[in-house]
């Protein structure tokens, strides 16, 4: 399978545009679709297989029933059993399954094109299967993605404009279904097809046959979660014994006043408090968008204990190493120091060890004459991300 989905690189999966030209000209901008980004395209999961993961223990699955439930639009959650499947109706409904490339670590090679966007922002493959005529109604994602036609045909109708209305859904249902939806463009796609929506484009997708898509989506932090994060990281790092004082306290003339001087030095506690410095406020952001999703700890490997020369001496004799696909690992460049991040984890270095750090984020699979020129730095590193269960030895063939 890696070697198939090697064929393919960014600028064939955009239709031949460069990455830097989608970036200027459609990425959050406007709709893109590419007829055979993925040229003679065969799902290497079927749609039996796909089942199976939903049935799986850790695996986030949903079933999304249009007719045939206790209501209409009805979202069931996995894991499911066989006689959930035995007991779906002919039509109008369809199974979703997220982060398949966490769980089959190999789905990481479709993935790896669309990394001309940083990794951080990339969320996960997720693989929807659906008979004909089976869709999740006409919807608004918040956020970039990717639809790859898999396996099947599949008719896609999009309303160019985007929309941003918390009035325009449907009341009472379990899914966020548009009252009204106006299409203005319609494809049918073919496995291989890929079609690029930006965040709020009012979108339906209906199976024309009984057919699996492909949707790699992306992270899109609401920026309440983002100053929640850091608001959280910086109360970590206060010392909670500190409290307030005032021993310059004078005689008020009406004890139920917070005074002027009460309210200025409490403002200045809060501000100094929430305003790190940029060093402090990058290294908050590295921990943060590399936190472990520990919704996903069941598709970590548990690693036999190894020390760091076991570990050389087995990659020296030919093993290799592969990055865990729920693995969160990048890197910030500061004027004085390296910071790299480890699934949540910050590993302060220095600058000379750039192209080890470089190399350990950009590559999915490390073996020996890979590792070779960075010998001084990386077993250090390779040793701790195979601790956390960032790193794993890859399946022999």
């Amino acid at each position: 399978m890696e070697g198939l989905f090697g064929m393919w690189n960014t600028e064939q999966i955009l239709g031949g545009l460069s990455a830097e030209v989608f970036l200027r000209d459609y990425w959050q901008k406007k709709p893109l679709l590419i007829r055979q980004a993925f040229p003679q395209f065969e799902a290497p999961v079927t749609p039996e297989e796909l089942a199976g993961l939903a049935c799986e223990d850790g695996v986030h699955s949903r079933m999304v029933l249009e007719h045939g439930g206790s209501k209409p639009w009805e979202l069931r959650y996995g894991p499911f059993t066989e006689d959930d499947f035995n007991a779906l109706p002919a039509e109008g409904w369809s199974i979703l399954v997220s982060d398949v490339e966490k769980a089959l670590p190999e789905i990481m090679a479709v993935v790896e094109p669309f990394r001309f966007i940083p990794d951080w922002r990339i969320d996960d493959l997720m693989m929807s299967y659906a008979p004909p005529g089976g869709s999740v109604g006409a919807h608004v994602d918040q956020y970039d993605v990717f639809l790859l036609q898999a396996h099947g045909r599949r008719r896609w109708m999009i309303e160019t404009q985007p929309r941003d209305d918390e009035n325009a859904y449907i009341d009472g249902l379990d899914l966020r279904i548009l009252k009204d939806f106006a299409p203005d463009q319609t494809w049918d796609l073919e496995p291989g097809d890929l079609l690029y929506l930006p965040p709020g484009v009012p979108h339906h997708g209906v199976a024309l046959t009984e057919c699996m898509t492909w949707s790699i989506g992306f992270r899109a932090p609401a920026h309440s979660d983002m100053v929640s994060a850091v608001c959280d990281a910086l109360i970590d790092r206060m010392n909670p014994r500190i409290r307030y004082t005032d021993p310059e306290l004078v005689v008020q003339d009406n004890p139920g006043e917070i005074s002027a001087s009460a309210l200025a030095k409490l403002s200045h506690i809060v501000r100094a408090a929430i305003t790190p410095d940029d060093a402090a406020l990058q290294r908050i952001f590295g921990e943060w968008l590399t936190e472990r999703n520990l919704n996903l700890s069941a598709m970590y490997p548990e690693n036999e204990p190894l020390d760091m020369d076991d570990l050389r001496t087995m990659v020296t004799e030919g093993a290799v190493l592969q990055r865990v696909p729920g693995a969160r690992v990048a890197y910030i460049q500061q004027a004085a120091a390296l910071l790299f991040f480890i699934d949540g984890e910050c590993v302060e270095l220095g600058l000379g060890e750039r192209a080890t750090v470089e190399l350990l984020c950009r590559e999915q699979h490390f073996n020996v004459s890979m590792l070779a020129p960075h010998t001084n730095h990386v077993w250090p590193l390779l040793h701790r991300m195979y601790a956390r269960g960032a790193i794993m030895f890859a399946e022999e063939e």
